[in-house]
């Protein structure tokens, strides 16, 4: 039998205390009230703890070590990718992944360096829940895990999968293990402090990043390749803020009276 954590048990007490915006809900997030109160859960969290040092790791970080970690940790996860290559039929992008993780290992230092993409080998960016939704299955409810983020049911089962995948995860001793995983969680984050700014200034914070979350990840299961794929998410990412204020209620104006009360 399977035992509740605290953490589970508190933010279900919580969900309680969840107010819903007014206005019609939004189909693809039935859970909104637990995902609200997991979302608040995981943004206080970061305000406190998570962003601060992030900044500070950016800061105090010189720019070719921040690059080449980066490159590290992109590289180390890429069996995924070459996987779900595999997975999805496309073996042409295996070859040419399987090309490009052999390269940045051995001639890029552990993949320190990335001579591939000089070399002109796309960057691809595949996992387990684009897979299954090449497959065809639905994606199920909007969830908002703690700790992790924006996800749905059907890239909350892909993320455990791709866990598997990934070579680090096979690292026996402990202290080497956990201090990678921070630092991976650490340059993770860094790389989102360019979103957070827009994050904070936008009317529904929780709506603001459902939005861009959904837009993204169906972008990446109905197409989108890795030559334009950054210009293509920062159109979907443009789109989400034009959502947003889509759906921000306007100012009164100041110049316009209040309407007279109703005759007696």
């Amino acid at each position: 039998m399977t035992r509740a954590t605290p953490l589970t048990l508190l933010l279900l007490l919580l969900c309680g205390c969840a107010t819903l915006p007014p206005g019609k809900a939004d189909p693809r997030d039935p859970w909104e009230r637990m995902n609200r109160t997991t979302y608040k859960f995981n943004d206080k969290l970061d305000r406190a703890i998570l962003r601060p040092l992030a900044r500070t790791y950016v800061k105090v970080t010189p720019p070719f070590l921040l690059t080449g970690i980066r490159n590290f940790f992109d590289n180390a996860d890429y069996p995924v990718v070459m996987v779900n290559d595999l997975l999805q039929g496309q073996l042409r992008a295996f070859g040419s992944d399987t090309e490009r993780f052999l390269l940045n290992t051995i001639f890029g230092l552990g993949g320190l360096f990335d001579p591939a993409t000089h070399s002109g080998l796309d960057k691809n960016d595949r996992d387990l829940g684009q897979t299954f939704g090449k497959w065809g299955l639905k994606k199920g409810p909007y969830l908002v895990l703690p700790f992790f983020g924006p996800s749905d049911v059907r890239d909350a089962v892909g993320r455990t999968g791709d866990a598997f995948l990934t070579p680090r995860q096979y690292i026996r001793n402990r202290y080497w293990y956990y201090g990678q995983y921070a630092l991976y969680e650490l340059d993770v984050r860094s790389r989102l402090l360019s979103t957070t700014d827009l994050l904070d200034k936008a009317y529904d914070p929780y709506a603001f990043l459902r939005n861009a979350y959904l837009q993204r990840r169906d972008f990446k299961v109905n197409g989108g390749e890795s030559r334009h794929e950054d210009e293509d998410e920062q159109k979907l990412f443009d789109q989400a803020i034009q959502d947003q204020d889509a759906a921000t209620p306007p100012a009164p104006s100041p110049s316009t009276p209040p309407p007279s009360p109703p005759p007696h």
